[in-house]
């Protein structure tokens, strides 16, 4: 059976190019990039140069790149690093984050800190007006994300960093679903601090970075240990990934022209999925999202049910964000922006990469139609056959 991947917000294939750097480097560099001889200085040089290219993907300088595990630990770097250094204040953030930022922040309210988690509208955007009057002299750090997992729906950080550069606070976004799919040029934002992780744009799992605006104060470590990384995140470097994460964001630099084809693709399998069956809706603001998302409802069919009859047949879909799957619950991000369960129970969210073909497109929404036709229940059921059958 030949299997359709359609599931690139929650990993992506890593590309040819970044799997032979990584195997490379694991086969021929040995040696501690900490080390001073000759084998510690190449995998030394091996890192630097991947700063170069994270960097450059960003319009950073390399200098303000902080090597981590990944998204998770960026997140964490950014939001304890700033919080227990101050010890006390208010941080800022909103209710359809990562977990790797909810999270935190309640470890954070648990030791007493003060955290304002602003809402979304309909179309899952905060209101600007909202976050300018949740800011006080206490205010510590915003942390508000530049595009959602589950609905592709972006955030105008350009003018988020201005109301808070305004104040004079820290200003942190979660850019790992955007970095690499859309123009992201940190000299254009006003952003202090920027997470990025690697298997987002077909890099190896396990590295991410942090970028950290040079001026930005000194972050409290939460991973003490050597002095790599400018003391600013201990242990021994992931080298082979590493190499392989610049590689990538290499790659996704030159490739980003190419992120027109992706929306094609998206715009294509929507219309497709709307011929073919009724009732379909689409959550998230259609016009500010991600060029490759799309987070549909089926009226009638459990999301669950359709993940594993799409599943069965070869399609890879999620119904939500990968670090949130197994929780039993609603989704957190349809839920805040007002979606009614029974809507948020039918909905699946559909995400493209550079691999995914117009052939695929067209299959997977056939075999769509047909698992939506087999499972639905209630007022769209009879006009899914009918409406299926015609088009066969």
């Amino acid at each position: 059976m030949d299997k359709i991947y359609l599931d690139h917000n929650a990993t992506t294939p890593v590309a040819p190019e970044v799997l032979h750097i990584i195997t490379s480097v694991l086969r021929d560099q040995m040696g501690n990039p900490s080390s001073v001889h000759s084998m510690g200085r190449s995998a030394r040089v091996l890192i630097d140069e991947a700063r170069e290219q994270v960097a450059s993907l960003i319009g950073a300088s390399p200098s303000e790149i902080v090597f981590t595990s990944g998204g998770t630990e960026a997140n964490n770097l950014a939001l304890l690093g700033v919080a227990l250094g101050a010890r006390t204040g208010h941080i800022v953030t909103s209710q359809v984050e990562h977990p790797s930022v909810l999270n935190p922040c309640r470890q954070l309210e648990s030791l007493g800190f003060v955290v304002d988690r602003l809402r979304v509208d309909e179309l899952g955007r905060i209101d600007l007006q909202a976050l300018e009057n949740c800011l006080t002299a206490s205010t510590l750090l915003v942390s508000l994300q530049h595009a959602n997992s589950e609905t592709g729906v972006l955030q105008d950080i350009e003018k988020i960093g201005k109301i808070v550069r305004k104040k004079g606070v820290l200003f942190h976004t979660d850019a790992v679903q955007s970095a690499g799919k859309i123009p992201l040029q940190v000299q254009d934002v006003p952003v202090d601090m920027l997470s990025l992780s690697a298997h987002k744009l077909n890099g190896a799992k396990g590295v991410g970075a942090l970028y950290l605006k040079k001026g930005s104060p000194d972050l409290f470590s939460p991973l003490s240990g050597g002095s790599q990384e400018k003391k600013r995140r201990g242990g021994t470097e992931n080298v082979a990934g590493i190499a392989g994460f610049g590689k990538a964001c290499e790659l996704a630099q030159k490739h980003l022209v190419s992120q027109k084809c992706r929306s094609s693709l998206r715009d294509h399998f929507y219309q497709l999925v709307s011929d073919l069956i009724p009732g379909v809706e689409i959550f998230g603001d259609l016009e500010n999202r991600l060029p490759n998302t799309l987070n549909l409802g089926f009226e009638g069919v459990e999301g669950d049910t359709l993940l594993i009859g799409l599943d069965m047949a070869g399609i890879a879909v999620s119904t939500g964000s990968a670090c949130s799957s197994g929780s039993g619950l609603p989704s957190p991000v349809l839920t805040a922006m007002g979606i009614p369960y029974d809507k948020i129970n039918s909905s699946i969210r559909f995400s493209f990469g550079w691999s995914n073909t117009t052939a695929e497109i067209e299959k997977a929404a056939k075999i769509l139609a047909e698992t939506v036709s087999l499972n639905r229940t209630g007022t769209f059921a009879d006009m899914s056959n009918k409406k299926l059958m015609k088009s066969l």
